[in-house]
């Protein structure tokens, strides 16, 4: 099973046996633009030269061919909007990131013109810039004729799994899955289908939508990577999503945290959609057949994205591995603070005007004290997360588990168990964006029947228990909470 996952900073490809082995990978970062401040962008094309590119990477190394590869599956950034030329295959502009933050002021008109519990009602989400929908109508005003074109079906839409399998399919399929479609702002999740009244709320022509499938069980056959010519993809998944089915969180109740570029916690619920009091995210986790799987969420903006800003911004590192040593340097933060709302605040905040904040600091901070400082500061924003979910459950929560990249960090992992009190467990493959992928292709294309025997994949390497007293984890979580105070409402409103 090969799993393209296509990330916020690089696009990947691992394989997979069945019985859930990683074999094989190869992963290539791709440029961040930042035109203006709060505004994060990337080239389609690029991201689409990098997916092929370690795709190919990948079967080479291990001698494969497309007569090896059983299926695709395909997981990716959501909420990251490409627009373009039905005709040509040419995006209109550069993609408008998740991150990004430019339609901010048209999320406020249209929550003081009263929609929000409207847009709440259909959708699942709250009203925020960090979907697709008024990323999709600022590229339509603002990209000159592009609106004309849109009304005469001449442009599409898609987010980012839907973009991938337009290239792979060589224009033939433009599809996305039912988990992608319900984070766009446009779909209403309980019918499972784009909503005609919300596309006429946020100005975007519904003739632009792709198709939407199920995230398991799809057949759209490759014909652009030679070595991978007339392999399916199978399994189309959001990464986050993705990560819940890797993690093998298929019953209710389940829950998982990931740890990437931002973080995001998904609880899943079975066939109820369950609305949140907390300001989280009710979601879909996926589609299998014409049954909807949904799931709550919350999201923190930027989690593992504060130490690719400690080495690219401040330079107190050279590669983001060199975090845990520099942080370890030092015993505690010296009551120094790092709130990494570079992009506004996430659940259970929802703060788009929220900037990073930096407190705390004296003649005797050091660089290791910040480095501790931006990790504890992902702890925290979980921590915070997690408990908005519970309230949200009605039920106390039970082992975390976690995954992704920065779930490797053994002082982080630590850190959050002490500020969440309970035992975290680590996977021994933390990649389980890509699994959940693999996971879900290999399901589509008939290599396992259940989920449920699934149930071997779930491997701990690692359990991580508290180490403080539970009332030094609130003491320590009041005093970030006066610092996310100090973040708040610090970009101008317009």
């Amino acid at each position: 099973l090969l799993a393209l996952d296509q990330g916020t900073t690089s696009s990947r490809a691992i394989l997979f046996t069945p019985e859930g082995r990683m074999v094989g990978s190869a992963q290539r970062e791709f440029q961040q633009i930042f035109p203006a401040p709060g505004w994060v962008e990337h080239d389609p094309e690029e991201i689409w030269r990098t997916q092929r590119t370690v795709a190919e990477e990948t079967l080479t190394a291990n001698g494969l061919d497309a007569a090896d590869i059983a299926a695709v599956g395909i997981t990716n950034q959501r909420e990251t909007t490409v627009v373009w030329d039905r005709a040509t295959g040419e995006p209109i502009s550069n993609a408008i990131v998740w991150q990004d933050r430019r339609t901010a002021s048209e999320c406020d008109r249209l929550r003081t013109e009263g929609h929000a519990e409207q847009i709440q009602h259909k959708t699942g989400l709250l009203l925020d810039a960090y979907f697709s929908a008024t990323k999709i109508a600022w590229l339509l005003d603002n990209i000159d004729g592009a609106r004309a074109r849109a009304k005469r079906g001449e442009l599409a839409f898609g987010t980012i799994d839907s973009w991938l399998v337009y290239k792979l399919t060589g224009g033939q399929s433009h599809v996305t899955d039912a988990s992608n479609a319900s984070r766009t702002l446009l779909f209403d999740i309980h019918r499972g289908a784009f909503d005609s009244e919300l596309a006429e709320l946020f100005r975007v022509p519904l003739n632009m939508a792709p198709q939407v499938c199920a995230s398991s069980g799809t057949d759209f056959e490759i014909s652009t990577i030679p070595a991978l010519k007339g392999v399916p993809i199978t399994g189309i998944v959001g990464d986050q999503q993705a990560a819940l089915a890797g993690q093998v969180c298929f019953a209710p109740g389940e829950s998982k945290n990931t740890y990437g570029t931002g973080c995001f916690a998904l609880l899943n619920t079975g066939a109820r959609a369950c609305a949140s009091k907390n300001h989280l995210l009710t979601t879909i986790a996926w589609q299998r057949g014409n049954e909807l799987t949904y799931a709550l969420e919350g999201s923190v903006f930027v989690g593992g994205a504060v130490v690719q800003w400690l080495r690219d911004g401040l330079g107190i590192i050279d590669r983001a591995s060199d975090v845990e040593a520099l942080a370890r340097s030092v015993d505690d933060t010296a009551d120094v603070h790092l709130v990494p709302a570079f992009a506004g605040l996430g659940a259970p905040h929802w703060d788009p005007y929220a900037r990073g904040t930096l407190v705390g600091l004296t003649r005797g901070s050091s660089k290791a004290h910040i480095a501790r400082a931006a990790l504890e500061g992902i702890a925290f924003q979980v921590a915070d997360l997690l408990e908005a979910l519970e309230a949200d459950a009605g039920d106390r929560l039970g082992e975390l588990r976690v995954d992704g990249g920065a779930a490797a960090n053994d002082l982080l992992m630590q850190l959050q168990a002490d500020l969440w009190q309970k035992t975290v467990l680590r996977p021994e493959v933390i990649e389980t964006t890509a699994l959940g992928a693999a996971h879900m292709a290999g399901l589509g294309a008939g290599l396992w029947k259940d989920p449920a025997e699934l149930r071997h994949a779930q491997r701990t390497e690692r359990a991580f228990e508290p180490s403080i007293s539970p009332e030094e984890a609130a003491e320590r979580r009041e005093r970030w909470q006066q610092a996310v105070e100090r973040s708040r409402g610090w970009a101008p409103s317009s």
